[in-house]
């Protein structure tokens, strides 16, 4: 069996064993990490950081996390209503006014958050280069007509959350969402996520490893719908080759390119679990994270093809909310249980060839701790993090 290293309070035991398990079996490396009232009760991690096994994966290794990405990207959102600088419920025009044409001055920055605004497509960029220029592709989905009547539908808006989200942000601060988000969230909070990645952390980069028997060219994709067709994406395809490449690094595309690891992204998730705060630093109030878990559409989502409970950033499931990466890192947080579940890994399954129930089993071991008693914890400054 493959060694966890790190922290891990005897209750939680099942979540070591789950990644264990998970390393024996399916996974290269990955990490996990599980949070608790703002604070770490588990923070493991084990394998190796490449595809040859060549190199162990450590305690600060990052990698892409792909759509966990979002969850970061919200979080940004989420912070400025709750500073009074952004009214979810205004139209997004009333921040970005070139956003209004082709009759979109009724899109409300919820509509955004929510996937609900109608606009789903890339406005024409064709190879992934094309993501790097930031103000083609944003001045693209302003020029827009939306798909449907804003609010009415949803359909899961991949790449362009990040670009319609990430220009709300800059409107209201002047600032892109990866630099609001390295200043206001991952600074305070001493969190080791990136959007825009800088070379200097190269080195510590778990590249993202191909599903079994598929090479660098995999490319995401839409899941197939009810009738077993996928909807046509137009734009770039985003392929392995292109995830691990330094250019994908150095970008900004805030629905997708976030890096990090498990610590991290529970840390920042937490914040939202714990009714803003985490590791005694307040980034909202507890009125401000309740948009995170407050449904604002629920049905059929036209691009994903299945029933979706959408909240203001976030996807809604029984009692808990957040999002997960093409390949299988996913984050999931709890606000009753004011816990936050976080599993990171670099090898990526393809869910059309193969079930990934990793992430699950690690988020189902988490909750059988819970019901265990705790023992007495330690004083946060004593803890491992």
């Amino acid at each position: 069996m493959i060694d966890v290293s790190g922290v891990c309070e005897p209750r939680f035991v099942a979540v070591r064993e789950a990644l264990a398990a998970s390393l024996d079996e399916h996974d290269v490396g990955a990490s996990v990490a599980v949070y608790l009232d703002g604070e770490p009760v588990v923070d493991i991690w084990g394998g190796y950081a490449d595809a040859d096994r060549s190199t162990g994966w450590e305690r600060d290794t990052l990698t892409g996390v792909n759509s966990t990405t979002k969850n970061m990207t919200a979080l940004c959102a989420l912070i400025l209503a709750d500073r009074g600088l952004l009214d979810l419920s205004a139209p997004v025009a009333a921040y970005w006014p070139e956003f209004a044409a082709a009759g979109k001055e009724h899109v409300l920055v919820r509509h955004v958050l929510s996937h609900t605004a109608g606009l789903p497509q890339l406005p024409g960029p064709t190879v992934v280069e094309d993501l790097y220029d930031w103000e083609n592709v944003t001045a693209g989905l302003a020029a827009q007509a939306a798909e449907w009547e804003p609010g009415t539908a949803a359909g899961y808006h991949a790449l362009t959350f990040g670009f319609l989200v990430g220009e709300i942000v800059r409107r209201v601060t002047g600032r892109s969402l990866g630099e609001f988000f390295a200043e206001e969230v991952a600074k305070p909070l001493g969190a080791d996520f990136h959007i825009g990645l800088a070379a200097e952390h190269d080195h510590r980069v778990a590249p993202l490893i191909a599903p079994p028997s598929l090479g660098d060219e995999y490319a995401a994709g839409p899941p197939p719908g009810p009738d077993g067709m996928r909807r046509e994406i137009v734009g770039a395809a985003i392929r392995v080759k292109d995830v691990n490449s330094p250019a994908w690094r150095r970008a900004h595309v805030p629905a997708v390119n976030g890096f990090g690891n498990a610590r991290s992204v529970a840390l920042v998730h937490s914040v939202l679990a714990n009714r803003g705060t985490a590791g005694g630093v307040r980034l909202l109030s507890p009125q401000g994270c309740e948009p995170a878990w407050q449904v604002l559409f629920r049905g059929e989502d036209r691009i994903l093809g299945t029933q979706m409970s959408w909240t203001a950033g976030f996807g809604r499931f029984g009692n808990t909310f957040g999002w997960g990466g093409w390949g299988g890192s996913l984050v999931a947080s709890d606000p009753d249980a004011r816990m936050t579940v976080a599993y990171v890994m670099n090898q990526m399954i393809d869910r059309d060839r193969q079930e990934d129930d990793r992430g699950m089993e690690i988020i189902m071991a988490a909750y059988g701790g819970l019901r265990r008693p705790a023992a007495v914890r330690p004083a946060a400054s004593d803890r491992s993090r």
